[in-house]
């Protein structure tokens, strides 16, 4: 067995002391680092001492947005002078600068679904479980899964989670209100979200028995969740459970636990009950900013899987705020077992490289 995968299945079976999985989380920073000393052509593993991949990822379920197929067209449809309106890949409708897609965020004017009839006329039937597109590249894709497997990756299916998609159809402000005003449109999507995962995954598991199950959720912000307990268990917990119960059961190995992880942002101390009912055991990436803190998560669910935690805005202070940090996360989560630490929400270009450089020594050598 690979390494790097051997490390990521001990981090999974929560072994205590086994050295932690050295990976980050996503970079926002290269081009200014390269302005500070990132030699153009560096090999970023061997540089900061990343361990190889222990996973195999499974797509064609989406992950910020649905799933679409096909896409909507991409195009601009409003001329403001400066900026301009484009009706995006997810149907959104988001104002840019002109001629300008990336550096800033942008501003999102309006979203696919504003009611049943926007829904079963522009967005449902791009969600159809039987559309020969999604499986184009499926046999090629599978026989890559399969190696990857008979080598003992972990095989991670990834899909968008409830919240995240239903963000993305309906909109951050608009969807709160749909919930009450018009839940039968909610429902309706949830649906489609169930049934295109079930179907998708069912032909992923003809070939692969599956590890994990990805979702990207981001219901939370940094004062707490983004709908209510019993909200959630109206309109999302049913289709998850019902997902994860028919995952479960074609396993191809019935012995292999399959481990649920949930990714979100925020503050997330109210919503780990709720998950942990529908199975969670892996969790990410823990926000410091939004009162987050590992060490004490660790302590109150000994058998949760951590990822994250890593406090971005340390990172952009001195090496010997670094070394407290480090040295108050590490060796505790590493005698527990069951962490990978990395930059709670990518590492961000206020943080200096010669600070990620010294950051990434401490990792080597507090994480074994």
């Amino acid at each position: 067995m690979p390494p790097g995968v051997r490390k990521l299945r001990d981090t999974y079976s929560i072994t205590p002391d086994a050295p932690l999985v050295r990976r980050e989380f996503g970079f926002y920073c290269l081009e200014r680092w390269r302005e500070q000393g990132l030699p153009p052509d560096a090999n970023h593993a061997e540089l900061f001492s990343y361990d190889p991949g222990g996973s195999h990822g499974l797509g064609q379920l989406g992950w910020c947005e649905a799933a679409f197929s096909p896409a909507f067209e991409t195009k601009v449809i409003e001329d403001r002078g400066d900026h301009e309106v484009e009706q995006d890949y997810a149907g959104r409708h988001v104002l840019y600068f002109k001629g300008r897609r990336s550096g800033f965020m942008p501003e999102y004017m309006g979203h696919p679904v504003t009611d049943q009839r926007s829904w079963e006329e522009n967005v449902v039937w791009r969600l159809d479980p039987a559309s020969e597109e999604r499986y184009a590249s499926l046999d090629a894709r599978m026989d890559r899964a399969v190696e990857a497997a008979q080598q003992g990756y972990m095989i991670s299916q990834g899909l968008v989670g409830g919240y995240m998609y239903l963000r993305s159809l309906i909109g951050p402000a608009d969807l709160p209100m749909m919930f009450y005003d018009d839940p039968g449109v909610v429902h309706s999507c949830m649906r489609a979200w169930f049934e295109l995962a079930d179907a998708v995954i069912a032909r992923h598991q003809e070939r692969v028995t599956i590890d994990e199950l990805f979702l990207a959720e981001d219901i939370c912000y940094n004062g707490g969740m983004l709908l209510s307990p019993a909200m959630m268990g109206e309109f999302l917990s049913p289709y998850y459970q019902q997902l994860i119960d028919n995952v479960r059961s074609r396993q191809l190995d019935q012995g292999r636990h399959l481990y649920i992880h949930i990714d979100t942002d925020g503050d997330v101390d109210g919503v780990i009950p709720i998950y942990r009912e529908l199975g969670m055991d892996v969790m990410s990436p823990f926000e410091v900013a939004a009162g987050c803190d590992v060490v004490r998560t660790a302590q109150e669910y000994p058998d949760l899987v951590i990822f994250g935690g890593i406090d971005k805005r340390v990172l952009a202070r001195t090496t010997a705020d670094i070394d407290r940090m480090v040295e108050r996360i590490l060796p505790a989560m590493r005698e527990r077992g069951g962490y990978i630490p990395t930059c709670d929400h990518g590492v961000p270009e206020e943080v200096p490289y010669e600070n990620y450089l010294h950051y990434r020594r401490r990792c080597v050598e507090l994480g074994g």
